[in-house]
């Protein structure tokens, strides 16, 4: 982050160099009630045109569902987010990409949520949310028939959110300089979570100094910080640590099948098992990969002329 503050600062002509003022800087562009629904659309349009360019994963066919939140939505939750559609009986339901719109925190006109809305943070929330993260997870999971044991009773956060998070560092790369530093802050909030929600659990970490941490060093709003510290101490205790730990191990799977096929390992395949495997825990991925996907792509590679 603090070796690509200074490139985003000269082409946008920006004074500032530290990561964190940067990314201050950045968020005063924000996007308005008018223009964020367009903006997002074509951000995911910009986002599917890397995952077939870089072939990352295999992309449905049809448009993805995008819409404006209402307010009282945006306020109960204020960061983009899907809504997934139903995963038994489903009868042609679509997951909906949920944008918020820029609201106050709890009535103070002064403390408002400014994390989501402002124009370099799209391309890692599109990602993330969109594609190639939650929505296209989920409609891979309903449109491939992928059986209810492993989209229901399996469905997990680190599994989920793992993949999500994964999304982002897939695209990461391609991303203009503004995209990639702001994609950054967001794999560091993650990371803080990771240790900022077992600290305060066990009395490791203070409240004060996970809010000086969230607010300083992840660049988080206000009210950001503090929901984020409500989160980990009683609203959803231990959920915040799956994403960092579902990323981390997906990683380490992908660095096995990549050591065991060295040449032989092709991204796109990967990623497409991945989805294909529905939403089971780690353990359990992994072997799959181990004992499905790695011998299969052997023998594929020593049948090839």
């Amino acid at each position: 982050m603090q070796a690509l503050a200074p490139r985003v600062a000269r082409e946008k002509g920006l004074r500032a160099t530290d990561y964190r003022d940067v990314i201050r800087a950045l968020k005063k562009k924000q996007l308005g009630e008018k223009t964020i629904l367009a903006h997002y659309q074509k951000r995911i349009r910009d986002l599917e045109e890397i995952i077939r360019r870089e072939k990352i994963v295999t992309l449905p066919a049809r448009p993805m569902l995008i819409e404006l939140s209402s307010a009282a939505e945006s306020a109960a939750v204020p960061a983009p987010h899907i809504r997934a559609p139903r995963l038994l009986g489903n009868t042609g339901e679509r997951a909906v990409f949920s944008l918020p719109l820029r609201v106050a925190s709890q009535g103070a006109a002064t403390l408002s949520f400014d994390d989501f809305t402002f124009e370099a943070a799209s391309w890692t929330l599109g990602a993330h949310e969109g594609r190639p993260g939650h929505e296209l997870q989920f409609a891979r999971n309903i449109e491939q028939g992928i059986s209810v044991a492993r989209v229901l009773f399996a469905f997990n956060s680190v599994n989920v959110e793992g993949w999500a998070l994964y999304a982002e560092a897939e695209t990461q790369p391609y991303e203009p300089i503004e995209g990639q530093l702001v994609a950054l802050q967001h794999r560091l909030m993650r990371a803080a979570r990771a240790m900022l929600d077992p600290g305060l659990q066990s009395g490791k970490v203070t409240q004060e100094a996970a809010y000086r941490i969230l607010r300083e060093d992840v660049v988080l709003s206000e009210p950001m910080a503090r929901q984020e510290v409500d989160r980990y101490t009683f609203l959803s205790p231990a959920q915040a640590v799956s994403y960092f730990v579902g990323y981390a191990r997906l990683l380490e799977i992908r660095a096995g099948a990549q050591l065991a096929l060295g040449a032989h390992f092709d991204r796109m395949k990967f990623n497409d098992f991945v989805l294909s495997q529905g939403l089971v825990p780690p353990r359990l991925l992994a072997k799959a990969v181990a004992e499905e996907f790695v011998p299969r792509e052997q023998a594929a590679a020593t049948a090839a002329p």
